[in-house]
């Protein structure tokens, strides 16, 4: 877009990092929100909380949300959007969450799927819950090998409950996570 710089900050070895921007379209700051705009702009810059990179033909590609990141103890990071969106094309799949759960002192890659309960009956509809459950396995287990190993997901959540979103329809993952720990 004319008049808009936009670079990625503090690139990791993948080239990934946060996506920001500076123009004279790109936001003054909050409104009467002083503290808030020093979060998101500095020195100019407008800090999107997008993370990314930008490829050789100068086109931008958005890796996923920093703040949804997964960092493993290894330091590899898993970008959830990426997965969630190999997920989301399978048929059944209505809405899914890729999320790191805490297992000794590392984080598990996980997933959990929302299913579309009457695609599932009419396409499957003699089968049990266990058998359903092997089916999606076998497709995570396909997605698998389309990842990094160290993005391998290892856990899944499977229910037709749709999952607690905001006004605009996106995933609390925040809420989502403590329901599941409640649960």
């Amino acid at each position: 877009m004319p008049g808009i710089e936009i670079k990625i900050d503090n690139p990791n070895e993948e080239g990934i990092g946060e996506i920001i921007a500076k123009g004279p379209n790109v936001m003054l700051g909050y409104y009467e929100n002083e503290e808030e705009t020093n979060k998101v702009i500095k020195n100019g810059w407008f800090h999107t909380g997008d993370l990314g990179y930008i490829d050789k033909d100068g086109v931008i590609y958005i890796a996923g949300r920093e703040k949804n990141v997964i960092v493993l103890k290894n330091g590899k990071n898993v970008y959830p959007e990426e997965i969630e969106v190999l997920i989301n094309n399978l048929p059944y799949v209505a809405e899914s969450m890729v999320y790191g759960e805490e297992k000794d002192d590392d984080l598990v890659v996980s997933v959990k799927i929302v299913y579309n309960k009457e695609y599932v009956n009419e396409k499957y509809p003699n089968m049990s819950e266990e058998e359903f459950r092997n089916i999606v396995w076998q497709d995570i287990k396909q997605i698998n090998t389309k990842l990094p190993k160290y993005k391998y997901m290892k856990k899944l959540v499977l229910t037709d409950e749709p999952m607690i979103k905001t006004t605009t329809q996106k995933v609390k993952r925040q809420a989502e996570l403590n329901k599941m720990k409640n649960e």
